[in-house]
């Protein structure tokens, strides 16, 4: 029996040598530990109104690489999506170690995102991007003329204990989605984002939704999908209010995390009190509309273990795909409380 198995032994540390923990963690998600739990942020999606255009505005403006591109079509997408007689393009952008997923509905086309949206609107969410050089990113930005969401990179202060010391600025897209490039001093962010690059733009760091009341949320993220607190802070004074464009605003924040990936970041406006709740009507194929994937190794087990109330389903329950060409075999598209679009993934 030992003569057995010493190949078998020899031929597994050779294969573990050559792929590595790193290697395997990037195909099997690391389980929390908890049943049914999220065990990563996968990407956060956006919809987009021409998929060539954007594709090459992340390319050329914030040096995304595009990693993947297809296009479906059929029941069990139609399913999934909630939207009927749909054809998808899905295109996946990546930076450093992150994603990005553009998606463009050819058919049924959404409407676009409101002109009138404001940065404490409900439906408001971005993606907030690292970069190693504020000056010479917003330099960047504006060499391609982009649009100003507020009016200019702002350094949050020193008193601000969780906080001081960030810069950041945000901006839009060519359909109006808000993004926000990030620098952190030294003293903040994760060890990756200070390592010496020769890099401007260096990944995600996490996405951020406006939300009603951080309780809430924190039953849906936490409590049930299993991401954990991992920081808080309690943002006001001017230079918040030209970072979000929004007067007087007093901002609560709180970030969570999987155990990998980007983290999702609660903006919950403390002052003004005016933001609008998401369209009653909204659909997945509205440029508002956003969709954060996250991975779990048991979708039903994942929705079994949400709390009532705090969701609702898009998806007519856990969807089988036929075809795993957009990365996972069966998924579910659920609103958190205020509307925002969650994509429970199974790969």
């Amino acid at each position: 029996m030992t003569r057995l198995l010493r190949p078998i032994a020899l031929a597994v540390g050779l294969w573990l040598a050559a792929f590595g923990p790193a290697r395997l963690a990037a195909w099997f998600p690391p389980d929390t530990g908890a049943p049914g739990a999220v065990s990563a942020v996968d990407a956060a999606g956006i919809v987009v109104e021409d998929m060539d255009r954007s594709v090459a505005f992340f390319t050329d403006v914030l040096t995304f690489e595009k990693v993947s591109d297809v296009e479906v079509t059929g029941g069990d997408y139609e399913r999934l999506q909630g939207v009927f007689g749909l054809r998808l393009r899905i295109v996946r952008m990546k930076l450093g170690d992150e994603f990005l997923d553009l998606l463009d509905f050819i058919a049924p086309e959404g409407r676009p995102v409101p002109v009138d949206s404001r940065s404490n609107d409900r439906w408001f969410q971005h993606v907030a991007i690292i970069v190693s050089d504020m000056d010479r990113a917003y330099a960047r930005l504006r060499e391609r003329r982009v649009r100003h969401a507020s009016s200019g990179p702002q350094r949050l202060p020193d008193w601000n204990r969780n906080a001081g010391g960030i810069e950041a600025f945000y901006f839009k897209d060519l359909d109006e989605h808000a993004l926000e490039i990030l620098e952190f001093p030294p003293d903040k962010g994760a060890p990756k984002w200070r390592q010496p690059t020769d890099r401007l733009f260096l990944g995600i760091d996490h996405t951020a939704i406006v939300v009603a009341d951080t309780e809430s949320s924190l039953r849906f993220y936490r409590d049930g999908l299993g991401l954990q607190v991992a920081g808080e802070s309690e943002n006001y004074g001017i230079e918040q209010e030209r970072l979000n464009n929004v007067f007087g605003a007093r901002l609560r924040i709180t970030g969570l995390r999987a155990a990998a990936g980007p983290g999702i970041e609660f903006l919950e406006y403390l002052a003004p009190r005016d933001g609008r709740p998401t369209p009653v009507d909204a659909r997945p194929n509205d440029l508002i509309a956003w969709q954060t994937r996250l991975l779990t190794t048991r979708a039903e087990a994942t929705t079994r273990r949400l709390p009532p109330g705090t969701f609702a389903f898009v998806s007519p329950g856990v969807i089988a795909l036929a075809d795993a060409r957009i990365g996972f075999k069966k998924g579910t598209l659920l609103r958190d409380p205020d509307g925002h679009a969650v994509m429970l993934a199974e790969p």
